[in-house]
């Protein structure tokens, strides 16, 4: 991509990142769990580079962490940029905390030219968003929507800790986290710049793209129940194997994905009774996850699912039920900010490239709040969640630079 009169310090950044991925319990990759030793080292570093970059910083009851840099106008409506801090377990150093330090570049960027936008400008850095340690997604940036609630707050992790308590270590006051909630008529928007998690910009060679939605998602669990028996003395004929019939209906949800492409369903986990090589499979436990952006066509598609999960467990004299636990809806980002980040990539010399997101993002619970906008910048191999995630100081580079481009055209308005 082309130069712009300002100079982006990509270099920074990805140094930056490496030094935050050394803030992270043993073991292979990145482990940084919310408000843990690790975490509050991260964000002691997230601070200092935030003041250096001209910025008043504080947390807030759920420990995100905020930085403002002062527009002309102290009373203007705020543009939010963030992502999050914390990891999956051996997880990798760019997911979520590249959007955080690519935001504090941005400013850092206007700070070093004596530039004052029209609009304040705040990078957040949200506490938790990959929801390990409470098995909730979305906490911090539920703060500042407004959607957290009392009932998070004795939420557990898997050692009895509640989250209160675990703020309460973490120096924070998690009394005040209605204090965190924004405003929309305060909220001029939300960008979230993130690595893209997929393969498409490879592909593509190109290191840059522009998010137009983010996929809902529907969760079931569901279980397949048979009839256990002797695997040397019932006949094929006579059986009523649980996993046989499972495997026929993940086949058949195999086929159904494919047949609603761009539609993903994965069936993610399995537990097969009684487990023993010499027993027929009487019973299977498992998951089973859909995403698309369109709301009717991932429903059509769980329809024939469904469907056909009766018609294959009565054939073969079994039973199966599938239970929902979880669905979001999709995630439109706002056309005027897409439209706006497709200009900067082209002025930039690239070429855009629309992506819908599969994964969950902050944006989701943000969109709630006010308009949002995301950048995937390429990684290799598409590959996240992972030790060997990687991208390269060019493309955050890149990155940055259309970041920076979209910040001054949106809060200099």
């Amino acid at each position: 991509m082309e130069k712009t009169q300002f100079k982006i310090n990509g270099k920074r950044i990805y140094e930056r990142a490496d030094e935050l991925g050394l803030c992270s319990s043993p073991g292979l990759g990145v482990t940084r769990l919310p408000f843990t030793p690790e975490s509050l080292r991260c964000e002691a570093l997230i601070e200092q580079w935030m003041k250096q970059a001209g910025m008043k910083v504080w947390k807030d009851g759920v420990n995100n962490i905020i930085g403002r840099y002062e527009g002309k106008d102290p009373n203007a409506p705020v543009l939010l940029i963030g992502s999050h801090l914390d990891t999956v377990i051996e997880g990798g150093k760019y997911d979520g905390m590249l959007g955080v330090l690519t935001g504090i570049e941005v400013v850092q960027t206007l700070f070093d030219q004596g530039l004052t936008l029209n609009h304040p400008i705040e990078v957040v850095g949200f506490c938790d968003e990959e929801g390990v340690r409470f098995h909730s997604t979305f906490l911090g940036s539920r703060a500042l929507v407004g959607t957290f609630t009392d009932e998070d707050l004795q939420r557990t992790d898997d050692a009895g800790i509640t989250l209160e308590a675990a703020l309460i270590n973490a120096g924070a006051d998690p009394s005040s986290y209605p204090l965190a909630k924004r405003n929309r008529e305060d909220v001029l928007g939300y960008l979230e710049l993130h690595i893209e998690q997929g393969p498409v910009l490879e592909k593509e060679n190109e290191p840059v793209g522009v998010v137009s939605g983010i996929a809902g998602v529907t969760r079931f669990s569901f279980e397949v129940s048979g009839k256990a028996g002797h695997a040397g003395t019932v006949p094929g004929r006579l059986r009523q194997d649980a996993l046989a019939g499972a495997s026929e209906i993940i086949l058949f949800i195999e086929s159904v994905m494919k047949k609603y492409d761009p539609l993903v369903a994965t069936v993610g986990k399995l537990t097969v009774l009684p487990g023993a090589s010499n027993v027929i499979p009487g019973f299977v436990k498992g998951t089973l996850d859909i995403r698309d952006i369109d709301e009717s066509r991932k429903e059509s598609a769980i329809n024939e699912i469904m469907k056909e999960s009766r018609e294959i467990a009565s054939g073969r004299g079994i039973q199966v039920k599938f239970e929902e636990v979880m669905k979001a809806p999709p995630t439109y980002c706002s056309e005027e900010f897409t439209s706006i980040t497709e200009q900067s990539i082209k002025e930039l010399g690239g070429r855009p490239i629309k992506l819908i997101s599969g994964a969950g993002h902050d944006a989701m619970a943000m969109a709630e709040l006010t308009d949002v906008a995301m950048l995937f910048v390429r990684c290799k191999e598409g590959l996240s969640h992972h030790p060997d995630e990687a991208c390269t100081e060019e493309d955050i580079t890149a990155g940055a630079k259309v970041l920076l481009s979209v910040v001054l055209k949106i809060a200099n308005k």
